[in-house]
């Protein structure tokens, strides 16, 4: 039983990245291709750690190694796409990132044989079966166990925002939700997901993690599948909320944006500052405000008084914590409306195409 300790929580301010990319074939359809990617050959020398499966042969898991911090991002990013990009092409694939990939229908699409995620098929059914998510998932170290759960119940807050700057996921098997991450609203029908409850410490999580696990409702800790959440196994909090996207810039601001506010929220904890206690009921409310609205989406504010829109909350983020990128993914078209128009103007083989990785 794997099962993780304290005594993992011991570096602050490194990072990790996690990104789920669909494989396509020269058309940009999904296509099943992790089986010559991650088994049947070696991996690129840039990558010598490779790349895994997802639940779906058409889909593919790319990480970064351990950064430092945040200086180490972009070029450790680059290695990595360009490494998959060019091992996809080796084999006659392509990649493409969005939070769904418009041309995918999960009825004709083969899952993978993998043992954890067959496993995951019998037990969760239909819920599983249809999962065609892929999503960016930001590690950030924490230097305390206790800290590391106080900054995963602050960011719950921060969840619905970040899902709202990313979202780039209006189609679905083969239509369009009228939403702006379908992604979302897909992936939250497997337990174990969405914004979870406050814990008051890490034993607490501890209890939670390690009882899922002993009563069978979780193989191993990593089907905690929250928005965010305490890693006990790599020692960070890891947040899940963004859909995946292809211009590695946006995917920066992410990270950017992640960081600064884990940094910031660990100066807090250690002033003493008191937990939030805004309901769990609002903060799936502004979650569904994100889901539906994305960019044009506005929030329950932290103290639960009033509204914020997007736009004024990425006005005082960027300057209260000095960062950038998210500013420029908010005053740019987002993913969801740059896929309505090009489906729009080019139809669905325009927007495969503009999905795809460059070389």
């Amino acid at each position: 039983m794997e099962l993780g300790s304290r005594d993992a929580f011991g570096r602050m301010g490194t990072l990790g990245i996690e990104e789920e990319f669909f494989i396509v074939d020269a058309e940009g359809r999904p296509t099943s291709g992790t089986d010559d990617l991650v088994y049947d050959s070696e991996p690129p020398e840039a990558v010598p750690g490779g790349f895994d499966h997802e639940l779906f042969k058409c889909t593919i898991e790319a990480q970064t190694p351990l950064l430092l911090g945040p200086d180490d991002a972009s070029q450790a990013l680059s290695t990595v796409r360009e490494a998959l990009v060019e091992h996809a092409a080796d084999h006659g694939y392509r990649i493409a990132a969005a939070g769904l990939h418009p041309a995918a229908k999960w009825r004709e699409l083969d899952h993978a044989q993998k043992p954890r995620y067959r496993s995951q098929l019998d037990r969760i059914q239909y819920p599983q079966h249809r999962n065609t998510t892929a999503g960016l998932h930001v590690h950030v170290g924490i230097d305390d166990a206790d800290k590391a759960v106080w900054i995963a119940n602050e960011l719950r807050w921060y969840c619905p925002v970040l899902l709202a700057l990313s979202a780039n996921s209006p189609f679905w098997n083969g239509f369009d939700t009228g939403l702006a991450s379908a992604r979302a609203r897909v992936f939250e029908n497997l337990p174990n997901t969405g914004v979870p409850s406050a814990f008051d410490d890490f034993d607490a999580f501890q209890r939670f993690e390690r009882r899922m696990v002993q009563h069978g409702s979780i193989e191993d800790r990593g089907e905690l599948w929250f928005d965010v959440r305490p890693h006990t196994g790599h020692g960070t909090v890891e947040v899940r909320a963004p859909d995946a996207h292809a211009d590695p810039s946006v995917t920066l601001a992410f990270v950017e944006y992640v960081h600064a506010l884990v940094v910031d929220l660990a100066e807090r904890y250690e002033d003493g500052e008191s937990t939030s206690t805004l309901r769990r009921e609002l903060l799936d409310e502004n979650k569904w405000r994100a889901i539906r609205h994305g960019h044009d989406a506005s929030f329950m504010t932290r103290d639960g008084s009033g509204t914020v829109s997007l736009g004024a909350l990425i006005d005082a983020e960027t300057d209260r914590l000095g960062i950038t990128g998210i500013r420029d993914v908010y005053d740019d078209e987002s993913g969801s409306e740059r896929q309505r128009r090009l489906r729009e103007s080019g139809g669905l083989d325009a927007l495969c195409t503009d999905l795809i990785l460059d070389s």
